[in-house]
């Protein structure tokens, strides 16, 4: 299957209203790339994760117009902040192979390194995933992953179970198990994120301890910790079905929400969680909280 990528560069102000709009155009993933290799690691809470000079990298569906996406996009931004603008049509392991070439180590909360095949950072007291994300959404680059692996990794996971609802690329999962979960659970509604999942799964050795399921397989069961980085719709729609997948006194993290969706998804999930203070990075937050 071919796909219509479309890459420009712009400073790291304009990239995420940039990313956001490309998705709304109806990008089926967006991301950020260092545009003048310039190493950066998870920075403190509310700090930006992003370049001075910012590759936004968007993947379209064939169906897409990359012209008219152009024109609309020029009408949006000034021009002087878009330099650089590429369009190519490419399959699905070039599309791979293109991600990967900008895709460095990331580092959360001094623990876990997330990273692509051949750049594994070995250090004391730290884990390291390696992870080639393929096209499904979640390397670790997008704020919304960023906000649930710092959580990952800021807290105990030793024997834990855990849900990663609408789990991507599985990198939550993986990531659970390499900082000692017991097993992680991951469910996605797409076959493609599954495939992702195990196959990440097995790069970093933790397949055993990966179940992974689409909806219609996956019989709710209670788990210590669950992870649900979607959309804030979504969230709000299966707040009650997500709750029931906590023990009493679990823990619950949510992401993929807009500051401003903020209240809303608090109040769906009132009557069942105590939410911590929101952590915010970029436009995006992320909650978490106690099951009561």
């Amino acid at each position: 299957m071919a796909w219509h990528q479309i890459s420009v560069i712009t400073t790291e102000n304009i990239a995420p209203q940039l990313a956001d709009f490309f998705s709304n155009l109806g990008a089926v993933s967006v991301t950020y790339m260092d545009a003048e290799d310039e190493p950066v690691y998870e920075p403190a809470i509310g700090e930006t994760k992003i370049w001075s000079n910012t590759q936004v990298i968007a993947l379209y569906e064939l169906d897409a117009d990359p012209e008219l996406i152009k024109t609309l996009v020029f009408q949006q931004f000034k021009e002087d902040n878009l330099q650089n603008w590429l369009y190519e049509a490419v399959a699905d392991q070039e599309w791979e192979r293109a991600w990967m070439e900008y895709y460095k180590p990331m580092k959360f909360a001094d623990k876990l390194w997330v990273c692509p095949t051949d750049q594994e950072q070995v250090e004391p007291g730290t884990v390291c995933l390696t992870l080639d994300p393929g096209l499904a959404f979640g390397t670790g680059t997008h704020p919304t992953t960023a906000l649930c692996l710092e959580w990952l990794a800021s807290h105990n996971l030793v024997d834990k179970t855990v849900i990663d609802y609408g789990c991507g690329s599985g990198i939550l999962a993986v990531a659970a198990i390499l900082l000692d979960a017991k097993v992680a659970h991951a469910v996605d509604i797409d076959p493609q994120a599954i495939t992702a999942t195990q196959s990440n799964a097995l790069k970093n050795k933790v397949q055993d301890k990966i179940n992974c399921y689409l909806p219609e397989q996956f019989t709710p069961l209670q788990a210590d910790i669950v992870l649900a980085n979607i959309l804030a719709k979504p969230l709000i729609d299966m707040s009650e079905q997500i709750c029931a997948l906590l023990v009493s006194g679990g823990q619950l993290v949510l992401s993929g929400i807009l500051y401003e969706q903020a209240e809303a998804v608090i109040s769906a999930y009132q009557p069942y969680i105590i939410f911590k203070p929101l952590v915010q990075q970029e436009d995006w937050i992320r909650l978490d909280g106690i099951k009561r």
